[in-house]
């Protein structure tokens, strides 16, 4: 078939297996360094967290697809690709349940203090149990901000798990995608001034960035928790570590950063109302096979001249 793609380092041998039995040539566990050099010669990546910019796709002569081993592409200068008639695809389909479930174990270890219980008894404080507070997830209100694939897989599973009630702000939502377990708010204010839990789930664009800042952190109740496993760009850091420095919300639980990875002595881990995971909530087993299969079927689709299934932008040819 004449066509070299490049798979960038942790993407699951599924990828690579499909590639290599439609008969494309394919250069696996490509580091950054070496996808910058290959991108000069590729017809396409499989791409994962790695940032392409501009710079790079001017030097990509003969490069038709990036396809995003996941979900989120803010990796990605969208606009400059279309221009050059590249596509970014991603695989919209492949982890939202490992999210949504990954979302709902960080719920319940900030309901139950989990953290501080943890810590505690490996210093030989048992006595915590009858100080640490623990709360029910029964009857609270969760706020979802994002109902989209993961953001109604949510909702779907707290109500009828914990009988949880759900109220949701995303002014993109489809009508008919709504249900009747889920309260819809036009304002982003009416969903932080009531939620017990407010769990983000939306892409980082322009106008989603720091959505979660000083004033939204203000307008939450003081014994409530945030959760990002979105984009760490959606909340601002700076104000969410004064927040819970100054108690003003009860506990957070982060997935994901603004850099990634964050620095070591970042000040929100000296906190121990928050809980830090390395971006792996969509790193389940069944996820990873799934995003490296669905990600090179938008691959051999542009190649083999489909439309892609799942294309995020829309190349002038």
């Amino acid at each position: 078939m004449g066509y070299k793609v490049v798979i960038a380092k942790g993407v699951s041998d599924v990828g690579a297996s499909y590639l290599m039995e439609k008969g494309y040539t394919v250069i696996s566990n490509a580091t950054t360094d070496i996808i910058k050099e290959e991108i000069k010669t590729c017809h396409a990546i499989l791409a994962r967290t790695e940032l392409y910019t501009p710079e790079m796709l001017k030097k990509a002569k003969h490069l038709k697809v990036i396809a995003k081993n996941g979900v989120g592409y803010d990796n990605f200068p969208l606009e400059e690709a279309a221009k050059r008639g590249i596509y970014i695809t991603n695989a919209p389909y492949s982890n939202a349940v490992s999210v949504a479930e990954y979302t709902i174990s960080l719920i319940m270890a900030l309901a139950k203090n989990l953290l501080i219980s943890h810590t505690a008894i490996y210093s030989g404080n048992f006595d915590i149990r009858n100080k640490v507070v623990k709360i029910e997830m029964e009857n609270k209100v969760i706020g979802i901000i994002g109902y989209g694939r993961i953001g109604s897989i949510l909702a779907a599973k707290v109500t009828s798990a914990f009988n949880m009630k759900v109220v949701c702000y995303d002014p993109f939502a489809i009508q008919h995608y709504k249900n009747q377990d889920v309260t819809f708010k036009d304002r982003l204010e009416d969903v932080l001034t009531i939620s017990d839990f407010i769990s983000i789930h939306l892409p980082l664009t322009s106008e989603t960035k720091g959505i979660i800042s000083k004033r939204e952190l203000e307008l939450m109740k003081s014994d409530s928790f945030l959760l990002n496993t979105a984009r760490g760009g959606l909340v601002s850091e700076d104000d969410l570590y004064q927040a819970l420095k100054e108690k003003r919300i009860a506990g957070a639980a982060l997935d994901v950063f603004e850099v990634e990875p964050p620095r070591p002595n970042h000040p929100l881990f000296s906190l121990d109302n928050v809980i830090v995971t390395p971006h792996s909530a969509a790193l389940t087993q069944d996820a990873k096979e799934r995003m490296a299969l669905h990600a090179p079927m938008g691959i051999d689709e542009v190649l083999t001249g489909k439309k892609p299934s799942w294309p995020v932008n829309h190349p002038a040819f």
